[in-house]
């Protein structure tokens, strides 16, 4: 009672403060403000969101309380940042909590607050605190504003005498009042990854989540666009673009209130997470990434790129590997010797690595099929008499580098892992077993497993410190959802699970820092920018049809930049050319699954010049300015183009996929430009003997008139490609 009566009156010389000085933060990029100001009552509210403020003076004259609701309908409230549970706010809460006494009402009142500069941006706090009950909730925001990003996340704690159960607990709130809002979501399965379709919302809430534990965004991905008064627009218009940076179940909630105003609400997925939070324990939300553009979903995306790239992304600003790996052309069939023919195709190829998929490991469980193995990372010696080193040296004597995939989430029931630790895996021993792919999630909330797993990494390494890239894989959610470990808190199991993952990828970077490593989920059901802190990239899909790529690539191209998502060569739709194939391809970070053998000479001498110019051209494509051109879901055809930071190089990828028969073909205008260089066309990525026939090759235009008019690119052929190089004179 002592420590209540303390903390009350602490608090209360806080409000007297903070009503005195009318405390006000301005949390700011070059285009944005985020205003939010203490209310007379102490209360933390949001003011403003949106184009910057050019006047000190407007940003004092905000209230907090003029989005108040009508009397009558609801009380008379503001938009708080941090709203709980139980308070007189009748819409979605940030936070819940149940106290000590059961009590499971909340208000949060500013105590404190701190800026510093961090790289990129500064960094501000705001510390909040419960007027009854000894629970603090830190709010911080980081403003990037060069990049126009915002992240904010937050922090939960308390000093009740028993630990408190947290039934909600968003990263932040955002309010905005607008006359309309169009969601824009990017739904998923296996093989059809970042489907995008658009709605009205309208009153009530729509609900974006996932349950699945692990392989968390198999069926929707955790990123979204909001139109502010229309529908997301490419290039104009008002559009919120959200991600959160979390590996486990998420939910978005997006609720328009009874005066027509909406609330947007990044969270960890409360799904079966009561989470039994101990005293003086933190409990840190995910980051949540935004930008407000007011220039479309393109200029939007070009925030996050170079975001993504200057704070985020491993090895952001790094080059990447090409590689050449042998899943689709051997699946579990290998031996010793045909990897060492595939590392020689590689060199020959010109790719810079060979990557060694599934299928490599296991003795008394040989992994010959998804059924055993999982959990055992002891190479297959029937297969791999030489082991992992010996692979390490042909590729060695090649002339390439060597890199390896791994899964070590997982388990097979069929294992010696399983075997000696049953305990490990999530599974419920009081009811019948079921699988997803014939395997078991381990456990990463035990320390215990932890430990197993970052060892597979490190007994690779240490073995084979020439190790040179590591595809890491998650084919499986969580099923039979029961932590041994965890016993009664199993409201913890979703949450500590990932934070048990998160600890694996960090000792894993901390030690081997400068090791590239892919992220892979059955495709691509990892996509988030806090596992991208620990991976140099992620596999988009296992679809590598080059038609449906259009429509993957042109979704998460949205929010990652090409240099974070892996693209392959591969035979899937044999109907298109190897041209068609590696220049959908080309446009991200590029790679093959293809046997040599395969081609015709004239599509190998083919392949081997598209590498050289993906290389060649990687600050382009790789670190320069995107503009998406033509869509695939508004038309038959699609095009992309990438600027050089320097406006010094250009690439047009213009892509006709299905066109139909006499249709109007209209030229494609270029973006990013600059508009007073002139630029030299010249058509590459061409098969061998063939001349471009585009009527503009060879031939100079100025960045202006490639804007305003363009470039004939498109035809009537089915999936046809071309690939156009500018050069500034």
């Amino acid at each position: 009672m002592k420590q209540l009566i303390v903390s009350a009156a602490l608090l209360l010389s806080a409000l007297q403060v903070g009503a005195a000085e009318k405390k006000v933060f301005r949390i700011s990029t070059e285009q944005t403000d985020l205003i939010l100001q203490v209310g007379d009552n102490g209360r933390l509210y949001q003011t403003y969101l949106g184009k910057k403020l050019l006047n000190e003076s407007d940003i004092q004259n905000l209230s907090w309380d003029i989005h108040a609701g009508s009397d009558g309908s609801v009380s008379k409230r503001g938009w708080e940042v941090y709203s709980g549970s139980g308070n007189e706010e009748y819409f979605e809460p940030a936070i819940a909590v149940t106290h000590n006494d059961g009590n499971n009402s909340t208000y949060l009142y500013y105590v404190s607050s701190s800026t510093e500069a961090v790289d990129g941006g500064t960094k501000t706090t705001i510390n909040l605190r419960d007027d009854q009950y000894p629970v603090e909730v830190a709010l911080h925001y980081v403003a990037y504003p060069k990049e126009n990003v915002i992240k904010t996340w937050s922090e939960i704690k308390h000093q009740e005498a028993s630990p408190v159960i947290l039934s909600t607990y968003a990263s932040t709130m955002l309010y905005f009042n607008s006359t309309s809002y169009y969601l824009t979501e990017f739904s998923s399965d296996w093989a059809k990854e970042a489907q995008m379709s658009s709605q009205q919302l309208q009153f009530g809430k729509k609900v974006i989540d996932t349950k699945l534990g692990s392989r968390a965004a198999m069926h929707t991905h955790p990123f979204f666009e909001v139109g502010l008064g229309q529908p997301v627009a490419e290039n104009q218009g008002e559009v919120l673009m959200g991600t959160l940076g979390w590996t486990g179940n998420f939910r978005f909630t997006f609720e328009v209130d009874n005066v027509g105003n909406l609330r947007v609400i990044p969270a960890i997925n409360p799904y079966a997470s009561n989470y039994e939070l101990k005293k003086d324990e933190v409990f840190t939300t995910p980051e949540f990434i935004f930008t407000l553009s007011y220039d479309g979903a393109s200029q939007g995306s070009r925030n996050l790129h170079d975001w993504a790239r200057n704070y985020s992304l491993k090895d952001g600003k790094g080059s990447r590997l090409t590689l050449l790996n042998n899943w689709e052309n051997t699946g579990f069939d290998f031996d010793q010797e045909k990897l060492a023919e595939l590392m020689k195709e590689a060199k020959h190829l010109g790719v810079d690595m060979f990557l060694l998929d599934d299928g490599w490991f296991a003795n008394k469980y040989p992994r010959k099929d998804d059924k055993a193995g999982l959990g055992d990372w002891e190479v297959t010696h029937s297969k791999l008499p030489g082991g992992v080193p010996a692979l390490v040296d042909a590729a060695k004597e090649a002339g390439v580098k060597f890199g390896i995939w791994i899964e070590p989430e997982m388990v097979n029931p069929k294992s010696e892992l399983f075997e000696k630790h049953p305990d490990w895996a999530i599974h419920d021993e009081n009811r019948d077993r079921y699988y997803y792919r014939n395997q078991l999630v381990l456990d990463l909330s035990n320390p215990e497993v932890q430990d197993y797993v970052y060892g597979v990494v490190e007994k690779l390494m240490k073995e084979n410190p020439d190790i040179a890239f590591f595809k890491w894989d998650c084919n499986s959610p969580i099923t039979n959802i029961y932590s041994p470990y965890l016993k009664e808190k199993q409201g913890n199991l979703y949450i500590d699970h990932v934070r048990g993952v998160y600890n694996v990828m960090k000792r894993v970077k901390e030690n081997y820092p400068n090791v590239p490593m892919m992220l892979c989920s059955g495709g691509g059901a990892r996509c988030d920018y806090e596992a991208l802190k620990y991976f140099t990239e992620f596999w988009c899909s296992d679809n590598t049809d080059p038609v449906e790529r259009a429509y993957i690539q042109w979704g998460f191209s949205q929010f990652f930049p090409a240099k974070a998502m892996c693209a392959h060569v591969t035979s899937w739709n044999k109907n298109t050319s190897v041209k068609f194939r590696t220049d959908m391809a080309s446009m991200c970070k590029l790679g093959f699954d293809i046997g040599l053998k395969d081609m015709s000479a004239d599509e190998l001498t083919y392949c081997q010049t598209a590498v050289a110019n993906w290389k060649r051209l990687q600050p382009a494509v790789m670190d320069g300015d995107q503009y998406r051109l033509v869509s695939p879901y508004t038309s038959n055809h699609m095009a992309v183009n990438y600027v050089s930071k320097d406006m010094s190089k250009a690439v047009l990828f213009a892509y006709d996929i299905y066109p139909r028969f006499q249709e109007k073909l209209m030229a494609v205008k270029l973006q990013g430009l600059d508009p007073h260089k002139m630029y030299k066309v010249e058509e590459i990525n061409l098969m061998p003997g063939v001349a471009s026939a585009l009527e503009a090759n060879g031939k100079v235009f100025s960045g202006d008139y490639l804007m305003k008019v363009g470039l004939n690119v498109f035809g009537y052929a089915i999936t046809q490609s071309h690939v156009i190089e500018l050069s500034a004179m």
